[in-house]
């Protein structure tokens, strides 16, 4: 197995811009667990199946795929389906994820991109765990731009994540994207040569 990192943090907060800044450090692979979601939800999938059967049929996009907005409106706002979709989901995505590393260099070094990296399973790949984390203000204008929801919507999501407070104590390292580009890169830079110190290849 790679020498593994795992970022995490709330929607909109960053992790994806963090993960390049790592790719252009030296990082070999940059695993989105979204994204891997994103194709266990396509038509034909045991997850889509699991999905329609839980859910109901009503959850699924005319091409046979799952119809994710429709599918967040629910679970965003009921904790129950969340957990129920959780079960489903993240056996699913560590299997993924142990494919994907596979390809990784056993000299190289992996990211896992997930919002779920400390309560699902895909944490115990991880060598280390960073937070990235910017102010609630921030989070909103980003979430609602880039997904184009209404700040009602956008904070219904934020809210059903876990404070980003509460995962600091079980992380090593935390990354602040408040400030600008650059001042995140310094905070990257710094503590990825404290990873390789620590990890060394």
């Amino acid at each position: 197995m790679p020498r593994t990192l795992g970022l995490t943090g709330n929607i909109a907060c960053g992790k994806t811009a963090v993960g390049k800044m790592l790719l252009e450090l030296g990082a070999e692979r940059y695993i989105d667990a979204d994204a891997l979601v994103h194709q266990l939800y396509t038509a034909g999938q045991p997850v889509t199946h699991a999905i329609a059967s839980a859910f109901g049929h009503d959850f699924l996009a005319t091409d046979g795929s799952v119809d994710r907005k429709k599918l967040g409106n629910l679970v965003f706002q009921d904790a129950q389906a969340l957990q129920q979709l959780e079960r489903i989901v993240h056996p699913a995505v560590t299997e993924a994820l142990r494919l994907e590393l596979a390809q990784v260099s056993p000299s190289g070094i992996a990211i896992i991109d997930a919002v779920k990296l400390l309560e699902g399973e895909s944490g115990r790949f991880c060598q280390s765990k960073w937070l990235v984390l910017c102010s609630q203000e921030q989070q909103l204008q980003r979430l609602q731009l880039r997904s184009n929801l209404s700040a009602a919507d956008a904070l219904v999501r934020i809210n059903a994540q876990t404070p980003a407070t509460l995962k600091i104590p079980l992380v090593d390292e935390v990354i602040d994207n408040s400030g600008s580009l650059d001042n995140t890169r310094q905070q990257v830079i710094t503590a990825f040569r404290r990873f390789c110190e620590k990890f060394p290849a």
